[in-house]
This record gives C-alpha cells, structure tokens and sequence, in this order.
C-alpha cells in the first residue's frame, strides 16, 4: 500500500465490499435455515462472519474507517462471549496494526514538513514502522542530541480520506447492527469525525502532550513522553518502551491487570484535576505498562478540556448515584441537562438504569468483568429500543460538555472490563473528582500526589 487510499471511488469499492459480503452472508444463513441450522447458530455465524470482514476492510482502509473499527474494539467487552472470542484476536491486531506506507512516501513527508535536509535531524532513522494508527504511523529514530525519539508521520491524503470514510461509513451505519443490535450509529460516527478533524492537527497534539507531560513530570504513577519537535504533519516525541496494554489483556497475570485497570482509571480521573484536560481515546494501543510498574501514555490528539465547575458536577452527579435515592438522581439529571426540565419519568426506572453504572464507585473495592458490562450494554440495548412516546429513551440526552468526558469514561469502563480488573476506584474518585466526597461547591484543592 503506497499510502492511505486518496480517490473516493477506490475507498468506497472497498466500503462496498462491506454490503455485498453481508448479504451473501444473509442469504447462506437463510439457506441453512432450511436444511434445520437452529436460528440461534445460523445469527452467530452471520455475526462471526460479518466481524471477520469488517475488522479486515477498516484496518486497511486506515483513516476514518479504521477509527470506527477500533472504537467498536473497545466495546467488544459488551458482546456476548461466544461472539467476542473468535475474533478478539483481531480486535486486538487492529488497536496495535495497520498495513505501512513504503519507506518512499514517508521521506517525501519528511522531507516536506522538516526539509531536504531532514536526516541531519537524526543520528539514525529506522525506516519500518514500529506502530501503523489510523491517520499516521509510528517510526523509530536517533535525535542528533542522542535521544530515542518516536517520529509520527500523517499518512497522505489523510485528511481527504477522512471525510469520505465517514460519508460511507454513515451511509453503511445499518452493517454495524449484527455486532452491536440498539446502538445508534449515526450520532457515534458523527462525533468520531469531529474528533478526527482536531486529531489532524499535529500542532494541537503537540501543545496537549506537552501539557500532559508538564502536568506529570517526575510522576511516580505515569510517564508521558516530551514532545521534541513539530512541523506541519510531522510530530516528534520521545520513545516509550513498555508492555502494550493489549498484551496485557490478552495474556498478563493478574496483578498486573489489576495495577494497569488501576492506573488508566487514575490517569483519566486526575487529568481535570492537574491540568484541566482529559485524555479521550483510551483504546489499548495508546498505553504501556512499563517494567517499573508505571503506566506511559500516548496519543493526546484527542485531549479535551475539562473546567473546574464540569469537575465538581462530575463528581456530584457520581455520588449521586452511588447513594441510589431516585428522586434525588432525577433531580441531579435535570440540573445537569440530561433529562428536560418538563420530562416526566418514573424515578424508579431512573434509578434502575444509573444505579449500576455507579456501582464501582458505591463500594470499596470492584472488580470490573466482561459479565458486568455485558449486563450494562443489554441495559442500554433494552432502553435504546423502546422508542414509545414518553418512553424514557425519548427523555434523555447528552449535553454537550459532558460528550468528551462521557467517551473517555465509557472506553475507559471498557478497556478495565477487558482487563478484569479489580481496584479501589471509590478512592480514586473521592481523590480526584472534587464533587464525590462532599457537596460543597467546585473547589479544586492539592489532588497531585497519587495513592497506591
């Protein structure tokens, strides 16, 4: 592949695929039908099946389409076991791979955003990739000051491809139904485009992770790379060694799940707290489990603001629905626009639905499981499906400032679900999120220094 595929016609034969493969999986699964295949085993492998091209054709698709494929990775938590397994694997290649552009394309960008003379930068340039992500890949370098430095370089056309991905993937949202059946696709991938749109920006990624690093200097828990350089679509940063965090889930021992689930969740709440971000992609292939117990972190292309008073109605709102008063949930939904003020619902059902949510949170110690979020996710699908006038589907919403947080706290849930992982996450909110322990009004007192 010489770079991402630019021309609209090429991606989309490729995006047609997708249809085409379905329905003659459709129509095979019908013709066993006949011949006495239960339902039950004939859905499970129109599902299986569908996955296995799906994950194929986003991954090599790169840009958009590959950034749809592994936020669905993410969620594979949510699906039922004897669907997840066969292609958990795949999921897993996804988040780490991708096919690399030649060596040739990526000096041409080089050469285009550092100069001809690029290669007086470094004292040696490794040109294999050592990671492929959805809009750049990842290369290996010597800084001329001797540092080891992780060169990430725009794919071509990166931009372009990007919004006729997602023109094609909205149009072919319906393909998405046999793996995640009640998810409104549509609105998710709308959001993945803005996200994309600003992860472009190689100049705001590099002002995030500096502030990240920044934040974080010295940290015993996390290791956040200094940005070294940038120009254009160009972004130079120090290595990171470490275990990635899908090696973690796919084979580690459990203390070590356990300390990984520990410092993601950690990470993600104490970002607000210390430098009034959030990190919102926390798929497994941005973190690392290093050898000295501390979790690095990688790709602020996402980064999203998080103000003081968003902090404290975060935390009250959590609290709220650890302490399980119906009345008092509806009324903290509707402060916060999440219900409308003249909504009428029943408090109990409310409860019933946020109720386990906060669940990890309502305890001392919690161990997060695919079961767990299995349940949630059919949750969510039973009340995704009820669309009747007045039904409580139709009375929620998401308001604006609270759509960063709530994607990086929900990748983040099921990311821990993948690891199995068990923690004090009661403590942690009580440290990080100013509105838990108390309600008082936002105060950000001295949070920085991190628990065991």
């Amino acid at each position: 592949m010489n770079d991402i595929p630019r021309r609209a016609v090429t991606r989309t034969a490729k995006l047609a695929t997708l249809p085409l493969g379905f329905a003659g999986r459709t129509a095979l699964g019908f013709g066993k039908r006949t011949i006495g295949r239960p339902a039950e085993a004939v859905a499970l492998e129109v599902q299986r099946r569908t996955a296995e091209q799906l994950f194929a054709v986003l991954g090599e698709l790169k840009g958009g389409a590959m950034k749809v494929g592994q936020l669905l990775s993410i969620f594979e938590a949510g699906l039922p076991e004897e669907v997840a397994g066969p292609f958990r694997a795949s999921l897993t290649r996804l988040q780490e791979s991708a096919p690399p552009m030649p060596a040739a394309t990526t000096h041409k960008v080089l050469a285009e955003w550092l100069g001809d003379d690029w290669r007086d930068y470094f004292d040696a340039f490794d040109d294999r990739p050592a990671a492929a992500a959805s809009i750049g890949q990842v290369h290996k370098a010597v800084w001329h000051d001797g540092r080891t430095v992780a060169v990430k370089v725009q794919y071509p056309g990166a931009a372009q491809a990007l919004m006729s991905d997602f023109n094609q993937i909205s149009r072919l949202s319906r393909l998405f139904t046999p793996l995640f059946p009640g998810v409104e696709v549509k609105p998710v991938v709308a959001d993945l485009k803005r996200r994309l749109e600003k992860e472009l920006d190689y100049v705001d990624e590099a002002r995030a992770q500096t502030a990240f690093h920044d934040a974080y200097a010295d940290d015993p828990d996390f290791v956040v790379p200094a940005v070294v350089a940038q120009a254009g679509n160009v972004l130079i940063t120090e290595w990171l060694d470490g275990t990635p965090l899908a090696k973690v889930i796919a084979d580690g021992p459990q203390d070590r799940r356990d300390r990984a689930g520990l410092l993601l969740f950690r990470f993600l709440l104490s970002g607000p707290a210390r430098c009034e971000m959030i990190h919102i992609d926390p798929h497994p292939g941005n973190f690392r489990l290093l050898d000295d117990g501390r979790l690095g972190v990688l790709d602020f292309g996402g980064a999203a603001h998080v103000p003081a008073e968003l902090q404290w109605s975060i935390g009250r709102l959590l609290r709220i629905g650890t302490l399980g008063d119906p009345d008092e949930i509806v009324d903290g939904l509707r402060a916060e626009g999440f219900l409308s003020p003249d909504a009428e619902v029943d408090p109990e059902e409310v409860a019933d639905l946020v109720g386990p949510h906060a669940a990890p949170f309502a305890v001392e110690r919690f161990r997060y499981s695919r079961e767990w979020m299995r349940e949630q996710t059919a949750r969510g699908f039973g009340l995704a499906a009820d669309m009747r006038p007045g039904s409580l589907a139709r009375q929620f919403r998401l308001p604006p400032q609270y759509l960063a947080v709530s994607r990086a706290l929900s990748g983040c849930g099921g990311v821990l679900c993948q690891l199995e992982a068990e923690g004090a996450y009661r403590a942690e909110a009580e440290r990080w999120l100013p509105g838990f322990a108390d309600d008082g009004g936002p105060d950000l007192d001295d949070r920085t220094e991190a628990t065991a």
